[in-house]
């Protein structure tokens, strides 16, 4: 049963565009990161790596040569990343500015302001 559902998912998942399935990404770690904030301590720390493992991504990707975005855009992303990963490694993390950015991502990747 698993393995249906695994191709079941990965068919649907090739049919939806690139920038629909990585606002997907980010709001779910919004998602995630509102659960957490005032969860237990674990859950604040996984909510959190996972997070930092997003933006450690999205950085790199921004950082490739090969990057097609336009070099202000990638930059200004790049800045971004930067104060997310600041403020993932703080010892008191904002989680509402982080949920904040991750909303926001997803919505500009859904074209939305």
């Amino acid at each position: 049963m698993h393995n249906v559902a695994a191709s079941a998912y990965g068919a649907t998942a090739r049919l939806r565009p690139a920038r629909q399935q990585e606002a997907d990404i980010f709001r779910d770690a919004a998602r995630t990161l509102t659960t957490a904030r005032n969860g237990r301590a674990i859950e604040q720390i996984r909510a959190l790596a996972d997070n930092r493992r997003i933006w450690i991504s999205v950085i790199d990707l921004m950082r490739d040569p090969a990057n097609a975005l336009p070099e202000e855009l990638r930059a200004s992303i790049i800045s971004l990343g930067m104060a997310v990963q600041r403020e993932t490694e703080a010892e008191a993390p904002d989680f509402e500015f982080l949920i904040s950015v991750n909303r926001n991502m997803a919505a500009g990747l859904d074209g939305r302001p």
